[in-house]
């Protein structure tokens, strides 16, 4: 590899680490390249770019990102998931493939700049995602509204059933 097709991984690397909420950094040694691609494409469906760089381009190109501080921990074989949307997302999906593949961990993370060991990543992966909190979100405010509706609806009904039991006990008297 040149100088030239090294600077061009290094800004590839840059610019989508600069867009990127979560870099996981990721051991990959003794994969396969056949299991390296079932992992990208899970990634890919939920919007991660997965690449295996080498330490030192990875340094360089994650320089003046919000993952820089991520710099100094590489060690040995290395690979960068960056997600973008959902860092939840990219946190289960490499999760749940770690807990299928036994040569596949991961090592540690940046969740918009702040620095994730292996336990953080693993329970980030365990919340629910980012459209799960809203749907919730989005359930508790309508309860009020239904609550308060259902309170005055119940009220009326049990005026009714009373001027209704009035109305019998005449009729029968």
């Amino acid at each position: 590899m040149n100088r030239q097709e090294k600077a061009q991984i290094i800004e590839s690397l840059n610019e989508r680490a600069s867009k990127a909420s979560i870099a996981v950094v990721s051991d990959f040694k003794g994969m396969s390249v056949e299991e390296t691609n079932v992992l990208r494409d899970k990634l890919n469906e939920v919007g991660v770019d997965y690449q295996v760089v080498k330490n030192t381009l990875a340094r360089l190109a994650l320089e003046g990102t919000d993952h820089e501080h991520l710099s100094e921990q590489f060690k040995e074989n290395c690979a960068v998931a960056l997600g973008y949307d959902d860092p939840v997302a990219a946190a289960k999906a490499l999760a749940e493939f770690a807990k299928t593949s036994k040569k596949f961990e991961l090592k540690f993370a940046s969740l918009e700049g702040k620095y994730l060991d292996e336990a953080a990543v693993k329970e980030l992966a365990k919340m629910p995602s980012r459209p799960e909190l809203l749907s919730s979100m989005l359930g508790t405010m309508q309860a009020v509204p239904r609550n308060f509706v259902c309170l005055f609806a119940n009220v009326q009904r049990k005026l009714l059933w009373a001027l209704t039991a009035i109305k019998d006990q005449q009729e029968t008297a």
